[in-house]
């Protein structure tokens, strides 16, 4: 057959597999079994193939381009290390699959009513991965509209939209139900911000945790802060008057803020108030005390972001896919007890 007439797809077939994995051979990708790296590359090296992006592009009326779109401001971005984890992890998914990223940080109501036109155009574009919403962002539905090929990272309530996201809430209750195993009653919690799904999820499952254990819920003990360190260091310093004996913090960055107010007001962590985070960043291990968390699999949320929108542009998947992956509760000196929970 002539070399270069064959498309990924007639590969494909050939091979008995789907063009995602005939894109990871190609590429080298690690996640391929020896068996069916060995078939495709057979079939590539008798058919003689070679992809040709621009071919592939004009064929399918694609740009060749995924977006990613993180409507937070750009400080926050910088400050929280679980974005550039994220975007690492997707930005090598599209890489596997020889796909360009386009990032799109968003600051100001202003720049979202600019640019969301822009990205919802799917002309610009072949699909979009969108993280960190707020709740009812008006990014979604104009995507929507304009049948744009899309997936969040992290949950919507639409269920014509796609997703990847943590058990914010079983990971949020299981926190909270370890600090009450303890023999903690003034559990507090240090939420993410009220606009964000996974904070929400997050302060539902430490409300479920309580009214379980029939604990109280004292409103005084709940502040927000904005998944910063600095937000962290100032929503502890607001719960200091009201004595918690223990903290569950919905994001490691907060914690860390938190674990400095509690040092600057000579409060022992975990003797007079234990602590525990989210997120299982790597200076989580490393704190003073080491910080209790809940670990979610950041690399894997952002892989599978990157394979379900492949999945959608090359087969059209419908209905929509709903993916929540487990968390898992890392117990270090920081909440007391090194036992599991």
């Amino acid at each position: 057959m002539a070399e270069g007439k064959l498309t990924i797809r007639q590969i494909a077939e050939l091979a008995g597999v789907s063009r995602s994995t005939v894109s990871r051979v190609i590429n080298d990708h690690p996640n391929v079994s020896p068996e069916t790296r060995e078939q495709v590359s057979l079939i590539v090296a008798q058919t003689g193939f070679h992809p040709d992006p621009i071919a592939r592009s004009l064929s399918s009326r694609r740009a060749g381009i995924v977006g990613l779109v993180i409507p937070l401001a750009i400080q926050s971005l910088f400050e929280d290390p679980f974005f550039p984890r994220l975007m690492q992890a997707i930005s090598q998914g599209c890489n596997t699959h020889d796909y360009i990223l386009s990032l799109f940080l968003l600051h100001t109501l202003e720049e979202e009513t600019r640019v969301y036109p822009r990205i919802s155009r799917r002309q610009l574009l072949d699909g979009v991965i969108v993280t960190a919403t707020r709740n009812r962002d008006p990014l979604i539905p104009q995507l929507l509209a304009n049948r744009v090929p899309f997936v969040m990272q992290g949950r919507h309530e639409d269920p014509r939209v796609n997703f990847v996201e943590v058990d914010n809430v079983t990971g949020a209750y299981t926190a909270v139900t370890h600090l009450v195993r303890l023999g903690r009653r003034r559990v507090a919690l240090i939420a993410g911000p009220a606009s964000s799904v996974a904070a929400e999820d997050r302060k539902r499952g430490y409300l479920n945790a309580l009214l379980e254990r029939r604990l109280p819920v004292d409103e005084g003990l709940i502040v927000h802060g904005d998944f910063t360190e600095t937000s962290g260091y100032q929503a502890m310093q607001r719960l200091l008057p009201h004595e918690p004996d223990a903290v569950f913090v919905a994001s490691d960055s907060m914690a860390l803020g938190a674990l400095r107010t509690l040092r600057e007001a000579e409060r022992r962590v975990p003797e007079e108030v234990a602590l525990v985070g989210f997120d299982d960043l790597t200076h989580a291990a490393t704190a003073d005390p080491p910080l209790t968390t809940i670990r979610q699999p950041i690399q894997c949320m952002g892989a599978l972001a990157v394979e379900m929108l492949i999945d959608i542009l090359e087969d059209r998947a419908q209905p929509a896919r709903h993916i929540t992956l487990p968390t898992e509760l890392v117990i270090r000196a920081s909440c007391g007890s090194l036992l599991a929970a």
